[in-house]
């Protein structure tokens, strides 16, 4: 039987992460496919579900080479956060990319039949996937899955930050974790486009690699002149929007400042007690920081600060839209879109405490992919 990697949490406050048997799922409607999966990424998206806020440093394996457990404890705190879930043993993987090998009878399933193709709809870490033939991408000739597997959530994402600057009346956009897969990509995009991005890394070296892939506006927080020159590079690009996938701390509030401070530096502006009457908004998008956001009132009265996720916004643009920026993706899939991955391991190999202690610490620029099958 085909296998499913699963995370469950158990009412004793421990995660147990495995693969279990499945049935070989075959079409139950004439719009259904059947993919062979190849190759998924393990985004960080991937990793909030899997693992649940768990305490990998304390994780334990045991089983076989070929199924191997994982259990680790959860906090009170985490387990509270949690307890909808308590008892399911729940599937994980946003995307991934593999062959479809069979599919229902509607012409539209039956054109992708032996195409390798690109799939976004949950549960991907699994030798094999059923979904409805829309959610599929059929890969260019010549793409591998490798290639294809990471076509949705961080190109998406990337664009929609782009996106969502534009519908809400912003020029240019700031984002945290610039050096990351997501912000290089982020990057090509802005260079392609002529949209002004400041990139803000949290070390000398990744300020080095986004210079040398062209980026104008590189600000590293870990410097002692960060503040003045997030000042400078705003004050140049007037940008006043930015995504953030640190989530705790400081940080936000230190863009909303910045923000401001860069706005005041415009001639003729008039003194007001509310500040600047020009709208700055802070997205959150990502939990690398788990600690309480925190910021002092000194941004004016024009401001926002909300989270920001991809489905929702694919929501907000509707399918015709969402298609066009899926057919930039294909065209720009080898370019623009591509992904780079720093390891590769085998979906027995996710379940093991050194590619665990590898992929879950997140670390800005490291990438790691799940040979699921040969392709």
């Amino acid at each position: 039987m085909p296998l499913q990697l699963r995370s469950l949490v158990r009412p004793d406050a421990t995660l147990e992460l495995s693969l279990v048997d499945v049935p070989m799922p075959t079409p139950a409607t004439a719009d259904e496919v059947i993919v062979r999966m190849e190759a998924a990424p393990l985004n960080p998206s991937d990793m909030g579900l899997m693992l649940t806020g768990a305490d990998v440093t304390r994780a334990r394996q045991s089983g076989t080479a070929e199924r191997p457990v994982i259990t680790a404890p959860l906090s009170a705190a985490a387990m509270a956060a949690v307890s909808a879930r308590v008892g399911q043993a729940m599937p994980i993987g946003n995307e991934g990319a593999g062959t479809v090998v069979a599919a229902g009878d509607s012409p539209a399933a039956q054109a992708l039949v032996g195409k390798k193709v690109a799939l976004l709809g949950g549960a991907m870490y699994a030798e094999y996937r059923a979904l409805p033939a829309k959610q599929c991408l059929a890969l260019p000739d010549g793409v591998t899955a490798a290639q294809g597997a990471s076509c949705f959530v961080n190109p998406l994402t990337s664009l929609g930050m782009v996106e969502t600057m534009r519908i809400e009346g912003h020029r240019a956009l700031v984002h945290t974790v610039g050096a990351s897969n997501l912000g290089q990509m982020l990057n090509r995009i802005c260079l392609k486009d002529g949209i002004p991005l400041v990139n803000i890394v949290r070390k000398p070296e990744q300020a080095a690699l986004l210079t040398q892939q062209g980026a104008k506006h590189v600000v590293d927080s870990s410097a002692e002149d960060f503040k003045t020159k997030l000042v400078e590079a705003l004050a140049v690009t007037g940008a006043t929007i930015a995504f953030d996938a640190i989530g705790g701390g400081r940080l936000a509030g230190q863009l909303l400042h910045a923000m401001e401070a860069a706005l005041l530096q415009r001639p003729g502006r008039v003194y007001s007690r509310y500040g600047t009457d020009t709208h700055k908004q802070v997205y959150v998008y990502g939990s690398l920081d788990r600690s309480p956001i925190e910021f002092e009132r000194n941004f004016g009265s024009a401001w926002g600060m909300g989270g920001w996720l991809l489905f929702p916004f694919l929501q907000r643009v509707g399918p015709q839209r969402v298609q066009q920026l899926e057919q930039r993706i294909l065209d720009e899939l080898t370019s623009t879109f591509a992904s780079h991955y720093t390891q590769e391991i085998t979906l027995p190999q996710v379940l093991t405490l050194d590619a665990m202690k590898s992929y879950s610490r997140m670390a800005t620029g490291e990438k790691t992919l799940v040979r699921i099958a040969p392709g």
